[in-house]
């Protein structure tokens, strides 16, 4: 399996402006520029939104595949991912679930949780090799 996304970008870093494209469609030439990403004064997305995005997901996934495991059915699940950044790059990822889960005690709960921060896979993304292919069009 393999999913998509597409960005495209015009003019310099800081007055240019780009969007972004996911193969689902999801998100269609969805706005993102340094504003979105750094002022926050533009409507649009930014990298670090869309991390968050991800990894409150996938570890929200991880959770009920942990609770399903042990034949519970959770009520609710939501989860809040913080992206925590300072001028050298992102410095860390916070989770923040609250749940609705009949027939498990806090620390059980928690155990599960603990888990799935360290096993969804965008967690295990975050610490593998990258690697990139680029192609220049000349004008």
């Amino acid at each position: 399996m393999k999913r998509t996304a597409k960005a495209h970008w015009e003019g310099t870093v800081k007055d240019g402006k780009g969007n972004l494209t996911t193969q689902s469609e999801i998100l269609s030439q969805t706005n993102y520029s340094f504003r979105t990403r750094f002022v926050g004064d533009e409507t649009g997305t930014n990298p670090e939104e869309l991390l968050a995005a991800a990894h409150a997901g996938c570890f929200t996934m991880a959770v009920s595949f942990g609770l399903t495991e042990k034949g519970l059915v959770p009520n609710a699940l939501d989860t809040e991912a913080i992206v925590s950044m300072d001028n050298a790059g992102i410095t860390g990822v916070h989770l923040s679930i609250t749940g609705q889960v009949d027939g498990i005690t806090a620390d059980e709960f928690e155990s599960i949780t603990k888990g799935a921060e360290q096993n969804c896979l965008i967690s295990k993304v975050l610490r593998i090799p990258i690697s990139s292919e680029a192609t220049l069009i000349s004008t």
